[in-house]
């Protein structure tokens, strides 16, 4: 028997060997933990069936989301401008990329994003679904920078990544679509659900006197109004995830939602975020425009413009805004401030 022969014969079998082994992995199916206000309150979270959640699955997206090689020299992650003891964001106006560009959106914060039932993300939604949200950083010019061609190639050469795809995916091809899809079985990992009001809604705490009274501003029509975008306690994403306009700007240098839709009457419309965790998320608004919380309040207190497509939920522009006192504003903003979850900011499951 020639050494050719040999050679070939052991090419064949080792080939076989992993067709087989690609064949027969089965990933572990992952369990979802869903806060009981969660399970109350909400329907079932969204995970798609091309791409249901697995022990292998999160963990590769975990690992993806923490690992450098995804920008184009090699000097930043999705964590560098989503750091988990900020709950997911960054403290910057505007995050840079791998040249030091800036770009004119804030980060947006990352949890709670299996409930994003229209599917729909980034502040002006042009994204839709997480899987496809997940591609465009890395490819962006002014954040990751990459071709996803060498990044894929680069992780195919890795000495682990192929089978953790494999074990995740039953292949061990590496592309864009994979990585993607790992990356957001970890981000829909990333639930939020353990403020203090959380404690409060379980009967487990109680609230101060001011956050009691923030509270019922929050949610009284003719002082802070707040409640038709950002939710309630009847939900605990607070959020509506929809798309408004604030009373921001009279005119608009970003359309936003109106440069998806290509429809006027969207102009100047942006993603509700949600108001949970608000004491690690500052800046705030999609352009980082205001640095702290007591800037927020004051612009629905007194700061409101009008423009074509100010929101009819901006009742009181004329005026404005809504007119909060001194102490009315503390309360609001004690009670806002108790939306915040710090056992998600240190959640060791979230980090890498």
């Amino acid at each position: 028997m020639t050494k050719k022969y040999l050679y070939l014969l052991s090419f064949f079998l080792l080939m076989k060997c992993a067709s087989k082994e690609e064949e027969i992995y089965t990933p572990i199916p992952y369990n979802l933990e869903v806060p009981a206000l969660f399970a109350n309150k909400l329907i079932a979270p969204v995970i798609p069936s091309n791409n249901p959640l697995t022990q292998e699955g999160v963990a590769l997206g975990k690992k993806l989301f923490f690992d450098k090689k995804l920008s184009g020299d090699e000097t930043q992650s999705c964590a560098s401008c989503h750091n988990p003891k900020k709950s997911f964001t960054d403290d910057q106006q505007f995050s840079d990329g791998i040249d030091g560009l800036l770009g004119t959106r804030n980060s947006m914060p990352l949890f709670n994003l299996a409930w994003n039932f229209d599917e729909r993300f980034a502040w002006d939604g042009k994204e839709f679904g997480l899987e496809k949200q997940a591609l465009e950083p890395v490819s962006n010019p002014i954040e990751m920078h990459a071709n996803w061609k060498n990044v894929a190639q680069k992780l195919q050469k890795h000495p682990e990544y192929p089978m953790l795809f494999l074990q995740a995916f039953g292949n061990s091809n590496i592309d864009s679509v994979a990585i993607t899809k790992a990356i957001a079985q970890f981000e829909r990992t990333l639930i939020s659900g353990n403020s203090k009001f959380d404690q409060y809604l379980n009967g487990e705490t109680a609230l101060t006197s001011q956050e009691q009274n923030g509270f019922a501003i929050f949610m009284d029509e003719a002082k802070g109004d707040c409640f038709h975008c950002h939710g309630s306690d009847n939900n605990p994403l607070w959020t509506d995830n929809k798309f408004h306009n604030n009373g921001l700007d009279a005119t608009f240098s970003d359309l936003g939602f109106g440069s998806v839709t290509g429809d006027p009457a969207d102009n100047g419309k942006f993603k509700s975020p949600s108001i949970r965790n608000l004491a690690f998320t500052a800046p705030y608004m999609h352009d980082g425009r205001f640095r702290n919380l007591d800037e927020v309040i004051n612009h629905y207190s007194e700061g409101l413009k009008r423009s074509s497509t100010i929101d009819p939920l901006m009742k009181k522009v004329n005026q404005g805004g809504v007119q909060l006192t001194a102490k009315e504003k503390a309360d609001l903003k004690a009670f806002l401030l108790s939306l915040s979850d710090f056992n998600f900011v240190n959640n060791t499951d979230f980090q890498e």
